[in-house]
């Protein structure tokens, strides 16, 4: 039935204006706004819708994840932004905040309505 469709995912955030920064000039993304949605045009091809939500409660789960080649190089360009890495009781993480134990190496961070974000490097 949806086969042939072009799906996207999206989230919601309570400031377009600091979302929009933030993914276009922290993450240095494809970010286009039109009647105040942000649309996320991801290297792949995908496309992520971003919603304003007064009441906006952050996912207490990864909305989003970016693929990278090299997570050390990735955390330090975040860090070197101002963007913070989350820590997770029970999970070990190195000094920069990434964990290598199982699975592929990641690192969590937020955006500025706390939805979080990951880098994650296949090993």
């Amino acid at each position: 039935m949806f086969g042939n469709t072009r799906a996207f995912s999206g989230f919601a955030v309570d400031d377009i204006a600091k979302a929009k920064g933030f993914y276009a000039g922290t993450l240095g993304l494809d970010v286009t706004e039109e009647h105040g949605l942000l649309r996320l045009r991801l290297g792949s091809g995908a496309e992520v819708l971003v919603y304003p939500k007064p009441d906006h409660t952050p996912a207490t789960f990864t909305v989003l994840n970016f693929p990278v080649d090299d997570i050390d190089t990735a955390v330090d360009e975040l860090t070197g932004r101002g963007v913070t890495m989350l820590r997770y009781p029970g999970f070990e993480q190195d000094e920069r905040g990434v964990m290598r134990a199982g699975g592929p190496y990641i690192a969590w961070f937020t955006d500025p309505a706390g939805n979080v974000l990951s880098v994650l490097q296949d090993r």
